[in-house]
């Protein structure tokens, strides 16, 4: 009975442990939320408030005073995140699959090289002059291809996972007469799901916060990401705030209220993919309890 009464105990203590802190992330994407509703008068006078004196929709009415370009932008991100997420995920795989190969000749002298890139970088200049000689300018290319240059610590990751699945299945492969290409494709991507949807968040996350080749390599207003169009519109706002008081008649710019409407409008999407994923992060924990 005593230790019935100390396991109920110590499950009480861990929910409460894990509501408090759940509710500590909360708190900030609930302020931001309210923040991006109040009043400019009121985040002047009082500050930040879960409670704040006035509400406004300033804040929306600015980001959306052209709606057809926020709607574009939110369809050329939508459109670079996705097909740059896939491609990147696949070159990962592809490079990390045979460097988990022990048969592979030379394949820590490759570990090695793709590991330098990770401590050196040839510069902006250099970056900047080979997108212009391979035609990456002015086009949604020119948002993906540059990124496809896959991170050397997401290859990382999916090569230490691919090393954790046993042997015999590629030897198996082999007795049955499948190739490298077939494996890679049908048997290790499929049992490496949970590191994969890991390293594709990490992908999705960069392409969709990206507004640098942009700044870089788009001219084209039609080819603006969202996270671009939202910069350049805080950029304005800032400037308007700058001018001699009277220049704009009184009006006061909802800058705090539209800096938390931008937050808000960005991390939707973001926000969405997260629980859908999660599933595969338990099912990781789960194959490498087995495992141990």
């Amino acid at each position: 009975m005593r230790n019935r009464h100390s396991s109920r105990a110590g499950t009480i203590v861990i929910y409460t442990i894990l509501t408090l802190f759940s509710v500590a992330c909360l708190l900030p994407v609930l302020l931001t939320l309210i923040v991006s509703f109040s009043a400019e008068e009121s985040i002047m006078k009082n500050g930040y408030s879960l409670f704040p004196e006035k509400w406004s929709l300033d804040g929306y009415r600015t980001i959306f005073v052209n709606s057809a370009i926020i709607f574009k932008g939110y369809l050329v991100s939508i459109t670079v995140t996705v097909v740059g997420t896939l491609l990147a995920l696949i070159i990962t795989a592809l490079a990390a699959y045979p460097l988990s190969n022990p048969n592979v000749r030379y394949r820590n002298f490759l570990a090695l090289y793709f590991f330098i890139t990770m401590l050196f970088q040839g510069g902006i200049v250099p970056w900047y002059l080979m997108n212009v000689q391979l035609g990456l300018k002015d086009n949604l290319l020119a948002l993906i291809v540059p990124m496809l240059m896959f991170n050397a610590f997401n290859m990382f990751l999916v090569k230490n996972f691919m090393e954790s699945l046993p042997g015999a299945l590629r030897e198996s492969a082999y007795i049955d007469g499948a190739n490298d290409l077939r494996i890679a494709f049908q048997i290790y991507m499929p049992l490496s799901m949970p590191v994969l949807a890991t390293v594709s968040l990490f992908y999705a996350l960069s392409y969709w916060n990206d507004w640098f080749n942009a700044i870089m390599l788009v001219d084209n207003k039609n080819l603006y990401p969202l996270q671009y169009i939202l910069f350049q519109l805080r950029s304005n706002i800032q400037m308007l705030e700058m001018l001699p008081t009277g220049a704009n008649s009184g009006y006061t710019m909802p800058a705090e209220s539209a800096k938390m409407a931008t937050v808000i409008m960005t991390i939707g999407p973001i926000v969405f993919l997260y629980p859908y994923l999660q599933r595969y992060f338990v099912k990781g924990l789960v194959v490498g309890s087995v495992k141990g």
